[in-house]
């Protein structure tokens, strides 16, 4: 990665980290899930109110190093208004380019492409993913819950 490109991905995640997005509280939340990097003290809350099957408004509530709150603020901007398979789905491309890994579709990320060069430092690979891991485990519990709860009358 050249030097301009280094700045302006870090300045993109300085913005997010001092001036984070996501964090208005929402009244009667349908998903609620709290997630900690004890590794090095990262803790996030996160909270979706949802519209059917699109996530209609999300709160992130993180203390933190500079990755995870960037990280989280973009994860509440680029989720909002998508569905519950998609936000699995870029939960999935963000998890495997934080890994490293070879990327099977190019999608729209957004400052979310400012992460890319965490996988150079393992260390904070879970910084960044914590609040993408708190997600969709809370997305999970729910659709359990809600699959529990269905009766089927034969």
């Amino acid at each position: 990665m050249n030097d301009s490109l280094d700045a302006l991905y870090r300045d993109i995640i300085m913005d997010h980290f001092k001036y984070p997005r996501g964090t208005a509280k929402l009244t009667d939340p349908d998903i609620g899930n709290e997630g900690k990097n004890p590794t090095c003290g990262d803790e996030i809350q996160v909270a979706v109110k949802l519209d059917g099957e699109m996530v209609e408004d999300i709160f992130v509530g993180c203390k933190g190093c500079a990755i995870s709150v960037a990280s989280a603020s973009m994860l509440s901007e680029i989720i909002k208004g998508k569905s519950v398979p998609e936000v699995k789905h870029i939960a999935s491309i963000i998890k495997a380019m934080l890994k490293g890994e070879e990327l099977k579709e190019q999608i729209d990320l957004g400052d979310l492409e400012a992460l890319r060069g965490v996988k150079n430092f393992p260390v904070r690979i879970k910084c960044a993913l914590l609040a993408w891991t708190t997600l969709i485990e809370g997305l999970e519990a729910y659709e359990n819950r809600r699959r529990a709860s269905v009766i089927t009358t034969e």
